[in-house]
């Protein structure tokens, strides 16, 4: 097995993905609380 040097690791496609996850979850919840607020003045 190969020696682990810390700090070495190319972490730019993971960043890149979390980055793209961490947007699609902000919009998500904009998107749901929107209808939520949609429901609440509109359907009462």
């Amino acid at each position: 097995m190969a020696e682990h040097k810390h700090g070495e690791m190319d972490t730019e496609t993971q960043e890149k993905t979390f980055a793209g996850f961490m947007a699609w979850t902000k919009w998500s919840v904009i998107v749901i609380i929107g209808i939520i607020i949609w429901m609440a003045i509109f359907i009462t």
